[in-house]
């Protein structure tokens, strides 16, 4: 038998030695073609000083699959640009030596914190290469200023007002109001602490929900007043100073060191020039402009042509008028690959859900992360050769506790064959950690929301409502306990009893999980769980995550568990695996 395996590790040693040399020929011929591509671009003398981006939406971290024929003519709008697809032009300029830098164009966020962290990293990483990094923005609240400060240089128009005013969160109560169309909501729940249906039964902020949001509160504008002051060269204490003097003018914001410039956006190319060209404290803001008068034209009225001739002006393009001038750096792609799986939405049995198009309203519900579907892309995976590791996007806040486990038991089956990262979006908490909880590295942002290790159950009682509606409602029941999800009385002592010994029974097998994945000792849990959500900073004070970063911090992460390499020359590949079709896969035989 053993020398059966030595002949066979024999011919995969020799069968190597071609493809090596292959890979070899590949990338000289690579390096060939770049050169005498990147030497024609020089001699065209193709240089670029900025390259124009704009950016706004929710900034999905992974590019959606490409839709089918139907869907292409359906589309109504372009689909959102990722963070995917936005770090990887990032990492071509960066790369090119005959750009100088980047303006982001920010078009509106609907984005969550943790989305903006990861902007911020790609900025970051993007100055690293000693890139400029400009950006222009209308908006001024909290979420898009915490994106411009990580930047170079923030240009306002001004018009636009400093709006950067805190945080602040609500809770709208329903509970009475509730009462007065005839409902009650019975809620049995693993802790106080487990705060999903306070807003149906109860009619004002339990002690421990105003402590779990003041715990969230403070860490979220701790590290977002943190890193605004080390953006602006202030002490954090200024710069609450500053936000407590909000809402103020632009020009009033420049003059405090908050903004760089006050200009329109069709006078970038000339304040950009000025700025490269001369010392900043020489330019003039817009408003001067406007308000000077020019003695070189009658009335006023200055000439246009003489001005912008006596001006040096930046050159200005867009990414598809630059992409194809870019000088490139050639990079071998590495043998094996990285697996991406996205599992976004509310966790529930059944298959997934996505809207098959986009469309420009908005809709009830959203996506879901279907066991069924999850299970048979997690199969799939399995099977692939030449995956080195596997990352799982996860951005849910919860759902069933039996899909959750399911595909938790999948994820920890999968982890035996190749190591598994679970990177966490803006929220992984409740059945979102539990599918996380065995990956063999959690990375998040810092204010990632996530933990709310806990479980909780209810039943609506509406007989109140039907009476007050005249609506007879009878039921026919065989079976002791057969109503007791869907009976439209208060729950009895006994059915109480019964959701109770579910909960606790479900709760301490997410324990388990929690206590097996992160190497916790199972009695010392209660303390982070019992329901309990955290920011991403205070999950890995509590050892429920590992490390913090963005998704492409993720990738190095993963491809180093995986033993790919990370030299310069190397590109790490990264392929998005997608539930094409959701038909049953058969599971490997597996003796626990």
């Amino acid at each position: 038998m053993a020398q059966t395996k030595e002949k066979t590790n024999f011919w995969k040693r020799i069968l190597r030695i071609p493809a090596e040399s292959m890979r070899w020929f590949s990338f000289a011929w690579l390096r060939l073609w770049v050169f005498s591509r990147n030497r024609a671009r020089k001699l065209r003398r193709l240089n670029i000083d900025y390259i124009v981006m704009p950016i706004g939406g929710s900034l999905p971290e992974r590019a959606a699959p490409r839709p089918g024929f139907i869907g292409r003519r359906l589309q109504l709008r372009e689909p959102e640009l990722s963070m995917q697809e936005l770090n990887e032009r990032l990492r071509k300029i960066g790369d090119a030596d005959n750009v100088k830098g980047v303006v982001f164009i920010f078009q509106g966020f609907q984005a969550g914190i943790a989305s903006i962290q990861n902007l911020r990293r790609s900025m970051e990483r993007l100055r690293e290469t000693g890139k400029k990094v400009v950006v222009y923005t209308p908006y001024l609240d909290l979420r898009h200023y915490y994106a411009a400060a990580a930047a170079d240089r923030v240009i306002v128009p001004p018009g636009a007002t400093f709006e950067v005013l805190g945080l602040h969160t609500e809770v709208l109560f329903l509970k009475e109001a509730l009462q007065k169309i005839g409902v009650q909501v019975d809620v049995v729940q693993i802790s106080p602490y487990k705060t999903a249906m306070d807003t149906l039964q109860y009619s004002d902020m339990t002690p421990e929900f105003r402590a779990q949001l003041n715990w969230l509160l403070d860490d979220q504008y701790d590290t977002i007043t943190a890193a605004l002051a080390a953006d602006r060269g202030f002490r954090q204490e200024e710069m609450m100073a500053f936000i407590d003097q909000a809402p103020m003018f632009a020009a009033d914001a420049q003059e405090k060191g908050l903004l760089d410039d006050v200009a329109y956006e069709d006078e970038l190319a000339f304040h950009l020039a000025a700025e490269d060209g001369e010392d900043k404290n020489q330019s003039t803001s817009a408003v001067d402009k406007d308000n000077a008068v020019s003695d070189q034209a009658p009335g006023g009225v200055r000439d246009k042509k003489d001005s912008e001739s006596s001006q040096p002006k930046a050159k200005l393009k867009t990414w598809n008028q630059a992409r194809k001038q870019l000088l490139e750096v050639p990079r071998r792609r590495s043998r094996h690959f990285v697996g991406v799986i996205s599992m976004s939405g509310l966790i529930t049995m059944g298959p997934s859900r996505r809207l098959p198009i986009n469309l420009p309203i908005p809709l009830v519900g959203g996506s879901s992360i279907g066991e069924q579907s999850a299970l048979s892309l997690l199969r799939r995976a399995e099977r692939l050769q030449g995956m080195a590791a596997l990352i799982i996007h996860v951005d849910s806040s919860g759902g069933s506790a039996l899909a959750s486990e399911l595909i938790a038991r999948q994820i920890r089956r999968l982890g035996q064959k190749i190591p598994v990262l679970v990177y966490m979006g803006n929220v992984a908490a409740s059945g979102g950690y539990y599918i996380s909880a065995r990956a063999k590295h959690i990375m998040c942002q810092k204010n990632t929301i996530t933990g709310s290790i806990g479980v909780i159950s209810g039943r609506p009682s509406t007989s109140e409502l039907f009476e007050k509606v005249k609506i007879n409602r009878t039921g026919i029941s065989r079976g002791r306990h057969a109503g007791l999800y869907s009976e439209p009385t208060p729950l009895s002592t006994e059915e109480r009893q019964i959701l109770w010994d579910g909960i606790l029974h479900t709760y301490k097998q997410f324990k388990r999980e929690v206590a097996g994945g992160r190497g916790l000792p199972y009695e010392e849990l209660d303390p982070v769980c019992e329901g309990r959500v955290w920011t991403g900073r205070q999950a890995r004070e509590h050892q429920l995550v590992d490390s913090h970063g963005d998704f492409v911090d993720a990738v190095r992460e993963a491809a180093k568990m995986g033993d790919i390499s990370l030299e310069d020359h190397e590109q790490i590949k990264v392929v998005n695996l997608y539930s094409k079709k959701d038909s049953f896969v058969l599971p490997q035989p597996y003796q626990a």
